[in-house]
């Protein structure tokens, strides 16, 4: 199991460990919930009444009172009437918030795991994230939507039945009692079991969904190194473990299920014995033993029930849990309380910046960096891999917070700003592109959702994207595939590049943007770029020096650190990290020395 769900789980669960946790969703429906409970009631009350009618109509034909007779049937048939109405009032009410209560909890945790820093994902598989939102909800929802339902009409039938019982024969429902604690204690004790079993069940069901998902989205590597069967192993492995975990849940409540009934209906069979030898002794009628059988089937019938659906409730105790650990979880980045306004200028300052990643907190991405880059001023930052380049972009755009110094916006530091905010004037192009399963336009128009189509495509010109979107076969309007399944490295750049002209924001961040291009799509995107960056403040991360010699500034990174800065001309002739880079990059370079 991932880390962070082991530690929520430590922390949290005796302090969730409940329904309860999910009264904050059932408030702003209070009238739904109030009208389903009056439908429960109606039913339950009219449940209990039934036996009485069924009484009077034995007593009836026993004295052979027709008048009554007819009479008493004609009742019956009107409380049946308002069972069946109340029935259906309760089902379509309690259903209904059913839905409503889970398509809140939904919405809610995908709001929250959304805003989430890389951080949070670093510690816990997508895939587990999915399984709550889905696999949990919809627990959630046959226990919302049915099961609590069942569960409160029967305990109004349980508590009824039983003082209808001691009020028709106090003898036989005080042998009644001295069952039920012969029945409560396995509930109880086999309960609490069942709990522990189905949240380690409901963690097993994520841990499969996660496995599936890694290995899934990265289907062609897997069958490029040929792990098909390795990792079909590893997902068979995990999946059994979910089905041993069911299969003793299933046990423990099957048993809980047999002692329950079999206790119960035991007990009702000897109480019934000793009535019936009361009506032969004329102690009570007919119609009373009847109605007091009828009550006792109930009470019986209400506590099978409940023993039965008491698992349910277990689960979705468990199922709680977890969606309410994703809604309580701590996230390293937030925003401030009374946030700072947003600043005039696109003047970007790092002072003295340190950063570890947390998964790698003995490496320093950036150790004592200090970088100042000017209002429309293009800086271009090189070196090997692992050097800290991306990391800069990761931290300017407040992924991360450093562990040490400080990044501002316009002489404003950035965790004084509300993200969104200070993001919005930022467009970013990542070095791995993200395409969503949608057509190309609407790839491109993520960059500004109010964009128009003659804007969208301006935007796919610049960025050398629209003679093959137009080639596509329903051009900007093809549907390009999860991921972008159908398009080539190249084009998803392109799209990406695409946006963020589209975006049109005064900060554009350039990540390894051009590395999937071939030589002629990207000198057409270097002049695209080069436009763009035009007036705005501009930093492009690259490891081809050739994309990056126009810059206004090119800083090299070494180990985290700054190892030199300077124009092309300055850093070849300097010699050092920059000059042996270059030599081994320009062929002409090595030609002129």
């Amino acid at each position: 199991m991932a880390d962070i769900a082991k530690e929520a789980d430590r922390a949290r669960s005796k302090r969730i460990g409940s329904l309860r946790a999910l009264t904050p969703f059932f408030r702003p429906h209070i009238g739904m919930v109030v009208a389903a409970l009056a439908a429960l009631t109606l039913t339950a009350g009219v449940s209990l009444v039934l036996p009485l009618a069924v009484r009077q109509v034995v007593d009836a034909f026993q004295t052979g009172a027709a008048g009554l007779l007819d009479r008493y049937f004609a009742w019956a048939l009107v409380i049946a009437a308002l069972l069946a109405l109340g029935t259906g009032l309760r089902y379509y009410l309690v259903t209904r918030l059913g839905e409503r209560v889970v398509a809140d909890i939904r919405k809610a945790v995908f709001a929250r795991m959304i805003r989430m820093s890389p951080n949070f994902y670093d510690g816990i598989l997508t895939g587990e994230v999915l399984s709550r939102i889905t696999t949990d909800t919809t627990l959630l929802l046959s226990v919302v939507s049915s099961s609590v339902s069942i569960a409160l009409r029967n305990m109004l039938i349980f508590t009824g039945g039983l003082a209808l019982m001691l009020w028709t024969a106090p003898k036989l429902s005080g042998l009644v009692l001295l069952i039920v604690p012969a029945v409560i204690v396995p509930i109880i004790v086999l309960g609490r079991r069942l709990r522990t079993l189905s949240r380690e069940n409901q963690d097993w069901i994520a841990e499969s969904s996660g496995k599936a998902s890694e290995w899934l989205l990265s289907a062609q590597t897997v069958q490029a190194y040929t792990f098909e069967h390795e990792a079909s192993d590893r997902f068979d492995d995990v999946t059994e473990k979910s089905f041993l975990s069911a299969r003793t849940r299933i046990r423990v409540r099957a048993i809980m299920t047999v002692i329950v009934i079999l206790l119960t209906f035991a007990g009702i069979v000897g109480v019934l014995w000793i009535g019936a030898r009361d009506v032969r002794g004329g102690v009570m009628t007919v119609g009373e033993l009847i109605q007091f059988l009828i009550y006792a089937i109930m009470v019986a019938g209400a506590v099978a029930a409940l023993s039965e659906i008491w698992g349910e409730l277990q689960r979705a105790a468990g199922a709680t849990e977890r969606l309410v650990e994703l809604l309580e979880v701590e996230d390293d980045v937030t925003d401030p309380e009374a946030p700072a306004t947003l600043p005039l200028g696109e003047a970007i300052a790092f002072e003295g910046v340190t950063f570890r990643y947390p998964t790698r907190p003995g490496v320093a991405a950036l150790d004592d960096v200090t970088l100042h880059v000017a209002p429309g001023e293009t800086v271009a930052l090189v070196g090997p891999s692992g050097a800290g380049k991306s990391t800069v972009i990761q931290l300017l755009q407040r992924f991360y917070d450093p562990d040490a110094g400080s990044i501002t916006l316009g002489g404003t530091d950035l965790r004084e700003m509300d993200r969104a905010g200070f993001r919005a004037r930022m467009a970013l192009v990542p070095q791995d592109p993200v395409i969503f399963a949608a057509s190309a336009r609407d790839n491109i128009r993520f960059g500004n959702p109010e964009a128009t189509d003659a804007q969208v495509e301006a935007a796919a010109k610049a960025a050398a994207a629209h003679d093959f979107l137009t080639a596509l076969p329903e051009g900007y309007d093809t549907y390009v595939g999860e991921r972008g399944v159908m398009l080539s490295g190249g084009q998803k750049q392109r799209i990406a590049i695409a946006r963020a002209i589209l975006r049109d924001a005064p900060v554009l961040l350039l990540d390894e943007a051009t590395s999937a291009l071939d030589a002629e799509s990207e000198r057409a995107v270097q002049d695209a770029v080069a436009t763009l960056a035009e007036g705005r403040t501009t930093i492009i991360v690259a490891h081809r020096l050739a994309t990056v010699k126009q810059a206004d500034r090119i800083v090299v990174m070494q180990d985290g650190a700054i190892a030199a800065q300077g124009t092309h001309d300055e850093l070849v002739a300097e010699g050092g990290l920059y000059a042996r880079l270059a030599r081994l990059q320009f062929t002409d370079g090595l030609a002129a020395e």
